[in-house]
């Protein structure tokens, strides 16, 4: 099953069975990613503002700060700041200053967010099962079971963010990985 190899035309051997399944998983990763985006982009936003919006749909109507929004993304994004700028900028969100610590924004998803995402939603959850019906339920479980435990070493799956468009710093040897732990917007 040398799938892979052919696919990307690679004619050395891969160094082994972990470069072989890593790169697998880096190329099923990015085919999935460019169907999700392809999908949101049919409503005018990406696919990591469609995240973003999801988060925010679920902690409403209090809202998040950023470093909450960026501990709960499904991928790292390296200025969530910026990133809201932009949805702030569509009408999709809204933010206000914490009332005691001004330091802190709270950024809550906007009438018009929810209504993107009322839209949104029977494309969006079709869109599983377009991606990967072909799969047993045995086999989504086994996958689901495996990809858990192949981000086990990148800190039990902590998302590295910044709020202020820093680099986030490493964390025990998965680049842009750090622990959860309280910061300010």
């Amino acid at each position: 099953m040398a799938a892979l190899k052919h696919e990307i035309a690679q004619e050395r051997p891969f160094s082994g069975p972990a470069e072989e399944a890593l790169l697998n998983l880096m190329r099923t990763a990015d085919c999935l990613q460019r169907e999700f985006q392809r999908v949101s982009r049919e409503w005018g936003v990406t696919s990591t503002q469609y995240n973003v919006l999801r988060i925010l749909r679920g902690s409403h109507p209090r809202g998040l700060t950023c470093s909450a929004i960026g501990d709960r993304m499904i991928t790292a994004e390296p200025d969530i700041t910026r990133l809201l700028a932009r949805l702030k900028a569509l009408k999709l969100i809204r933010q206000q200053r914490d009332r005691q610590d001004r330091r802190v924004v709270w950024t809550q998803i906007s009438e018009a967010g929810l209504e993107l995402l009322r839209q949104m939603d029977p494309t969006v959850r079709r869109t599983p099962q377009k991606l990967l019906g072909h799969l047993s339920e045995r086999d989504l479980a086994d996958l689901t079971r495996l990809l858990e435990l192949a981000r086990k070493p990148c800190a039990d799956g902590q998302n590295g963010v910044s709020c202020d468009g820093n680099p986030a710093a490493e964390f025990e040897g998965c680049e842009g990985t750090r622990p959860a732990g309280p910061t300010s917007s």
